[in-house]
């Protein structure tokens, strides 16, 4: 393959969030996750400055918690479920833990961000934050 790596991924912030056990955590945000905070670090302030209540973005976090050998899951944990590739799955356990988690912003402190909808647990890494696009906007 062309451009094998590896490659680095350097956090920008963190989760800081009432959830510290996968197992009591829903497995998607609109499924009961609390209020949370995506507290960055202070080298990405400029890329907050736009950011505003009730703004929704992707937040992008490296699931540090999660397994790299699992190529197949039963999906949502379910074993009445068949056993399914990960890349079909929304599985945290997966070669590349890359979580996406759409959010909608609450409000913005400086470099805490408070969010709903993230089912992340405390502590989690973010990669990046992208908006989400609607059709004008995709361009």
């Amino acid at each position: 393959m062309t451009g094998d790596g590896p490659y680095e991924l350097c956090p920008i912030g963190r989760v800081e969030s009432p959830l510290t056990d996968a197992e009591f955590a829903p497995k998607q945000g609109d499924e009961g996750a609390p209020e949370a905070y995506l507290v960055f670090s202070p080298t990405v302030a400029v890329g907050l400055r736009d950011l505003r209540p009730d703004a929704e973005v992707l937040v992008l976090t490296w699931l540090d918690r999660a397994r790299r050998d699992v190529l197949a899951v039963r999906p949502r944990d379910d074993h009445a479920r068949p056993e399914t590739g990960v890349f079909s799955t929304r599985s945290a356990d997966r070669p590349n833990p890359i979580g996406l988690h759409r959010v909608r912003v609450l409000a913005v402190d400086g470099l805490r961000v408070r969010v709903a909808g993230l089912e992340a647990l405390d502590g989690t890494p973010v990669l990046d934050v992208k908006p989400v696009l609607g059709r004008r906007d995709e361009r």
